[in-house]
């Protein structure tokens, strides 16, 4: 059963109204007062009411969180960010899976408002390219804050890393470890991170003069970036060029299926095919051969994210001018076994 401010007075003997001053701090009590009501609140375990206390400062202490998929490293590492930042400041994170549905996405983002949070962080879905529904949110003044898979034409704060650049790095090492003919498993046309992945392999290639042959993409339509994803694209790879000695891959699971792949079919990993994956999933570092992966700083994504969210909420409530930024955290390439020395 809660306890009320109304038993605290009456086991005080004071009235209500000056045990609500005192649990506030108001100066106008005095500090014996505020000390004993203080010890008689944790005495009887007294819980002030959140849902009073929401109405009254305009703030519910909630944030809407939708990521396209839970149990994946990344967005894990992402979530964990998120809430040990949120705990901080005494938010509860609503955390929602979209599946990489667009409509499941728009629904989620639906339920968020109808619970009046104070703010919403997101990782588009992969099927999204309509992005009316996020338009509504930041047309109702509800702090948004992309990250990771993100819409550039949506005007709204961003924490991103630079695709582009690590997926030339990943493209260039295998160039430089001497692969001439490298094949790109880039998972769906969408999203943007999807895109932008590919802009760097193609890019990298074109810079070392490596002729751009659009047979070595495979692109999978159904957006399933999965340990079978990787296997079916390796086995096609080996059906169709019997020439390529290097891969880079769009997510290290993929990567990981299409290793297994390859070896089931006596291809040697690094010997035969370099492989290089991405985000540094954990399960990257003790496969056999390990893999070489370009490091997705998923932690500090969610803590950035979280932190830029808060002061948007912050300069909404003091009706403050909320200046969008954008945040490009940086990027590393892991050397390891699946891919020959340099």
């Amino acid at each position: 059963m809660l306890v009320t401010l109304k038993q605290i007075a009456e086991e005080l003997g004071i009235s209500i109204t000056t045990v609500s001053k005192a649990l506030k701090e108001y100066p106008d009590v005095s500090k014996k007062t505020r000390k004993l009501v203080r010890e008689t609140a944790a005495m009887l375990n007294y819980k002030p009411n959140s849902f009073a206390v929401n109405l009254r400062t305009k703030e519910s202490k909630t944030i809407g969180l939708i990521i396209p998929e839970i149990v994946h490293h990344f967005f894990s590492s992402v979530i964990k960010g998120i809430i040990s930042q949120a705990e901080k400041k005494g938010y509860l994170v609503i955390t929602l899976q979209s599946n990489e549905s667009f409509e499941l996405e728009k629904k989620q983002l639906d339920l968020l408002l109808s619970k009046r949070v104070d703010g919403i962080l997101i990782s588009l879905a992969n099927g999204t390219a309509d992005y009316k529904h996020l338009l509504g949110i930041t047309e109702q003044q509800t702090p948004l804050v992309m990250f990771d898979k993100i819409a550039k034409l949506v005007k709204c704060s961003k924490v991103i890393i630079d695709d582009r650049k690590a997926a030339y790095k990943a493209t260039e090492y295998l160039i430089q470890i001497g692969c001439k003919r490298i094949a790109h498993f880039r998972g769906p046309l969408l999203p943007q991170n999807s895109i932008d992945r590919f802009l760097g392999y193609k890019q990298a290639l074109l810079d070392y003069n490596i002729p751009y042959d659009a047979s070595l993409v495979y692109i999978n339509d159904c957006g399933d970036k999965s340990f079978e994803e990787g296997k079916n694209n390796a086995r096609q790879l080996l059906k169709e060029h019997n020439d390529v000695d290097g891969i880079f891959i769009n997510t290290d699971l993929v990567a990981i299926g299409a290793m297994t792949e390859l070896i089931k079919n006596g291809i040697r990993v690094p010997e035969d095919i370099s492989v290089v994956g991405f985000s540094n999933w954990f399960m990257s570092s003790v496969i056999s051969p390990s893999l070489t992966t370009i490091n997705q700083p998923g932690f500090e994504m969610g803590k950035k994210a979280f932190k830029i969210l808060y002061k948007e909420i912050q300069h909404k409530k003091k009706n403050k001018k909320i200046t969008f930024k954008e945040v490009v955290l940086e990027t590393d390439l892991i050397v390891r076994d699946s891919t020959k020395q340099q």
